[in-house]
């Protein structure tokens, strides 16, 4: 049964999550979003303090207490070292950590050196050799990311249409295609990349690859501007009679041989969702509790202790604390699936719809509370920015509701 008590090793990382949000995120917010990115001197702080972005939103690093630097998120770990009480609850962990960060900016969150949204596949479907390539270059010494490139401009929601192609060559594969979307596609040294061998196969011709930073016919064509978070790298990536060698095929030519169904390029990017969801739906809880706590403190200081106006601004508040409760208990129960090795697909798809929409939700009525004060250049009116996508990126709400209702079916089948 789901624990909603935090343990002490937890509690102490939330609380050092909490204070790197509040004390070094908070005072660059504001100049990160008007420069369209996160200075170069702060990532340079931060990565020698031994923080990282693993899978989604979480921070990890020495300290830290809430992730490994390659990235975790309902994949296994090697380390048999770490405490099987800690192992267990390794998803939870991430999430409350991925809340905090949200809470402190959702776009310098997301641009905390590390593998990034590229961990969970390659520390879930990866060879020990390229684990060991791939993630051992997260280090103090210089900042690095790690990228995940799936979506393309004919497939968004339907991740299946994928057209970015991957032929077969001696030694290895040729890739081309494009890529758009791409959070640190532009900057990391290396991005997990979905391509397809036969289009005609469907799912069953799906690929992933790791391609490096620098190799030939691989460029980043564009960074986007964007409404919301600007301080966040959006990338177009395209590929271009790009030679990827056999090494570099996710989980190498047995992996693919082994699984029958032939899907598994397909189920590596849909794993990697089980597993991201409800990261970002935990960062989307974190947007909305930090647009909240503003909002709370200026109707306690601002608006008239008596009258209709006060009621309604109160109404209006417990009517946002519910709701942020309980995207963060659907949030905490996927987790608590996951690091119990129980299929989490449709909660996670539950708590990244719920979370999303309803975070956008809270800050729209958090501005309509604030009145012209909340007005352009304000933090909240940032934040109502910066969450839209929360509602749309790792499949938009539609998406969510379509895999919800796919398990549903899928277990009234069985009960039949």
């Amino acid at each position: 049964m789901i624990e909603f008590k935090l343990t002490p090793a937890q509690k102490q990382m939330k609380d050092l999550t909490h204070w790197f949000a509040a004390n070094e995120m908070r005072p660059i917010s504001m100049l990160s979003d008007k420069l369209g990115k996160v200075p170069d001197e702060w990532l340079d702080k931060v990565n020698k303090m031994g923080i990282t972005l693993a899978s989604g939103g979480g921070m990890g690093g020495s300290g830290s207490g809430a992730t490994s630097q390659s990235g975790s998120s309902g994949t296994k770990q090697d380390d048999a070292e770490v405490d099987p009480e800690v192992k267990r609850q390794t998803n939870r962990t991430t999430v409350i950590a991925a809340e905090e960060v949200g809470w402190g900016d959702p776009a310098i969150a997301l641009t905390l050196p590390g593998p990034g949204l590229g961990g969970p596949p390659v520390q879930g479907s990866g060879t020990p050799e390229q684990k060991q390539r791939f993630l051992s270059i997260f280090t103090k010494d210089k900042p690095r990311w790690g990228a995940y490139a799936l979506t393309e401009p004919e497939a968004g929601s339907d991740v299946s249409n994928i057209r970015t192609t991957a032929k077969k060559v001696d030694g290895g594969y040729v890739l081309n295609g494009q890529k758009i979307f791409i959070t640190n596609g532009g900057r990391a040294s290396w991005v997990v990349v979905f391509a397809t061998v036969d289009r005609s196969a469907g799912r069953a011709g799906h690929r992933a690859f790791v391609v490096e930073q620098g190799t030939p016919g691989f460029r980043c064509s564009r960074l986007a501007h964007k409404m919301g978070m600007r301080a966040s790298e959006t990338a177009e990536l395209v590929f271009e009679d790009c030679f990827v060698p056999d090494a570099n095929l996710l989980g190498g030519e047995e992996y693919y041989a082994k699984r029958a169904e032939g899907k598994s390029g397909f189920q590596v990017a849909m794993a990697t969702f089980d597993n991201t969801r409800p990261v970002v739906a935990a960062m989307a809880t974190g947007i909305a509790q930090a647009a909240y706590d503003y909002t709370l403190e200026f109707v306690r200081k601002e608006y008239p202790k008596s009258g209709r106006l006060y009621q309604m601004a109160c109404e209006k508040l417990a009517d946002m604390e519910q709701t942020i409760q309980a995207g963060r208990l659907l949030t905490w129960e996927a987790a608590w699936k996951a690091d119990i090795g129980q299929p989490n697909s449709k909660e996670a798809a539950m708590c990244k719809a719920y979370a999303g929409k309803n975070a956008l939700e809270v800050c729209e009525t958090c501005l309509e509370l604030l009145g012209p004060s909340g007005m352009d250049g304000h933090i909240v009116e940032k934040l109502y920015r910066d969450v839209k996508v929360y509602d749309i990126f790792e499949g938009t709400n539609q998406v969510q509701h379509l895999i919800v209702a796919r398990r549903l079916y899928d277990a009234f089948e069985l009960r039949i």
